[in-house]
């Protein structure tokens, strides 16, 4: 896959996922934009010295006026990759309306706003990718208990990203999402000792079906949320 000369933003670059993503673009020829928060993550990023990548400080992805202005700087967005968001776990029992407002906040709002600055920057060249990232609890609900919270915001994903999908199909601009299970990370690890870990999907090989769906390459894919399992 040739990204050559086009321009991606990944939000969530600094993470786990976000740092295969971005390495891989790179090495594709693309031109990354990472919005970050806290001077640590740039500071810890393997890629921070790539020619090829800008980074943005304090970027709230949960104002729209932020959002709007990072995305206005970017020249001639080819794709938009959204990968932050964050999770927490508990039951409805003891989950509260705070609680839940972050989840809807930090999955589905950053989304949200990113997706529509996305397709305003995007409808000025008529052509773009969009690839969102849900969860397999977006999929398959019942997997979801236990943090119906955090299911439900990724269900929101998943929801808007088939509905914009077809909104925006006229324009020649593709959204599509992946789906993980639980993928193997340092700090899932540690989370869940006793798992199967071998069984999780590897953060490159997620990483690599987001590189599709974004690319030149994917001429027909749209509105598909796309389940990166691994052999969990």
């Amino acid at each position: 896959m040739d990204f050559s000369g086009r321009h991606v933003i990944v939000t969530g670059g600094t993470g786990a996922l976000g740092i295969a993503v971005v390495g891989a673009l790179l090495e594709a020829g693309a031109f990354c934009h990472v919005p970050y928060r806290g001077a640590n993550e740039a500071e810890r990023f393997p890629h921070r010295q790539h020619k090829s990548l800008k980074f943005y400080p304090d970027v709230q992805l949960i104002d729209e006026n932020d959002v709007g202005r990072f995305f206005d700087a970017i020249p001639k967005l080819w794709a938009s990759v959204h990968l932050a968001g964050g999770y927490s776990g508990a039951p409805v029992a003891k989950t509260s309306k705070s609680d839940l407002m972050r989840q809807i906040d930090n999955n589905l709002v950053t989304c949200f706003l990113c997706c529509r600055a996305a397709v305003n920057a995007m409808s000025k060249s008529s052509e773009g990718r969009i690839v969102n990232v849900a969860a397999r609890p977006a999929l398959e609900w019942r997997s979801g208990a236990g943090m119906a919270a955090y299911t439900a915001s990724k269900a929101g994903v998943a929801a808007l990203t088939a509905a914009l999908a077809q909104e925006v199909a006229g324009d020649n601009i593709l959204v599509n999402a992946v789906a993980p299970s639980t993928m193997d990370t340092p700090s899932n690890r540690k989370a869940m000792p006793k798992a199967d870990h071998a069984s999780w999907p590897k953060v490159e090989e997620v990483a690599a079906t987001i590189l599709f769906l974004a690319s030149p390459d994917n001429r027909a894919t749209r509105g598909a949320v796309v389940p990166v399992y691994g052999k969990a």
